[in-house]
């Protein structure tokens, strides 16, 4: 429940162009008592408002402003994320309301645990980190009632994880991190925590499994916007992220040396060029070509699937790198080339290949 009866009084008051003196005199009160009024520094008796309502020609609810949140457990739920997204710390308060409310509710304990979890984390407040934690425990217990797919044991652990963190605890965390580490999901965590307290070379596979797994989702991610660009025609969103996502992949080489993403490169330079070829970019598209074919050729010449050839990242254990492209960096060429299925800029990429360049339009 919230009232508004100060900013009200005010409000009406000058809606009638009233002074504070004409509405003490309208009312047989002080124009000190109206000044306090309007200024939260006194309430005025239940007879003076209903007074009031009379006098404005409104009801006395509307004067109060009084609203009648919806308490029913879904709208709480939003309310305690809305807490948490505008940084308010007034929803610390609002949860421990709705636990007592709903204190088996896997929804409210949750939310309400990510509450104090965020201005923990936000005020290195150890207080809110402790009351997290038994949440998230809580929370934990009552998972069974979970209906969102994001949420799981590994993901509540992993939090727990962050809330130790918080406490100080770092073996702690880091031990629960590994335990629940199902398809390297807490490696970047890990390695972090690891390499902050001075163990630096049980950090780094961690790392490196991290940085390996964070570049095989963003170039799946790239590729997926790439496809939804350019069914929508917007070639100029399509070649700005080819164009990130090429200098993001190329800044991993070691000097010289070729590596696994040489080979995905020149498939998005393709795909660029196939873009500026479409959007009427015949020149740009020419030159782009040529950087494909080069960029296959010096892969082809000597390849590497090593991902420790990737700069930043170390040998990880039974790793190896799969895709869809073609036998060799060329052929990867090839197949985005034939994607496009446009018979003039795949004459274009043939009289490229065959470095026939000066007679290439």
């Amino acid at each position: 429940m919230k009232m508004m009866l100060a900013e009200n009084i005010r409000t009406f008051r000058k809606e009638r162009s009233l002074t504070q003196e004409q509405l003490a005199e309208a009312l047989g009160v002080t124009a000190g008592a109206v000044y306090k009024w309007e200024a939260k520094l006194s309430i005025p008796e239940l007879e003076l408002i209903v007074q009031m309502a009379d006098f404005f020609d409104i009801s006395v609810d509307v004067l109060l402003g009084y609203e009648v949140k919806d308490n029913h457990l879904e709208a709480t739920v939003k309310r305690l994320l809305e807490f948490r997204r505008r940084k308010d710390r007034d929803g610390l308060a609002e949860a421990e309301k709705a636990i007592k409310k709903y204190p088996h509710s896997f929804q409210i304990v949750n939310a309400s645990a990510a509450l104090y979890r965020a201005f923990g984390i936000d005020s290195g407040d150890k207080a809110l980190f402790r009351r997290a934690l038994e949440l998230l425990e809580q929370s934990r217990l009552l998972l069974s009632q979970n209906e969102d797919p994001q949420i799981s044991e590994q993901t509540i652990y992993g939090r727990i994880a962050e809330t130790y963190l918080g406490l100080g605890e770092t073996d702690r965390a880091v031990e629960l991190w590994k335990t629940y580490n199902a398809g390297g999901q807490y490696s970047s965590q890990i390695g972090d925590a690891l390499a902050q307290n001075g163990h630096v070379d049980e950090a780094v596979p961690f790392l490196s499994e991290a940085l390996a797994k964070i570049l095989s989702d963003l170039i799946r991610t790239i590729v997926g916007y790439i496809n939804v660009f350019l069914e929508q025609g917007d070639h100029t969103s399509a070649q700005a992220i080819l164009r990130w996502g090429i200098g993001l992949l190329q800044g991993l080489r070691e000097t010289g040396k070729p590596n696994y993403f040489d080979r995905v490169c020149a498939a998005l330079l393709a795909t660029l060029a196939g873009s500026q070829f479409l959007s009427e970019e015949g020149g740009d598209a020419r030159e782009t070509l040529i950087k494909a074919k080069e960029l296959a050729a010096f892969f082809d010449d000597s390849p590497s699937y090593d991902e420790s050839d990737i700069r930043f990242i170390s040998r990880i254990e039974g790793a190896s790198a799969h895709d869809d492209l073609g036998p060799t960096a060329m052929a990867g060429v090839e197949l985005a080339v034939s994607q496009f299925e446009n018979e003039d800029f795949t004459a274009l990429w043939n009289c490229i290949k065959k470095e026939e360049e000066n007679h290439c339009g």
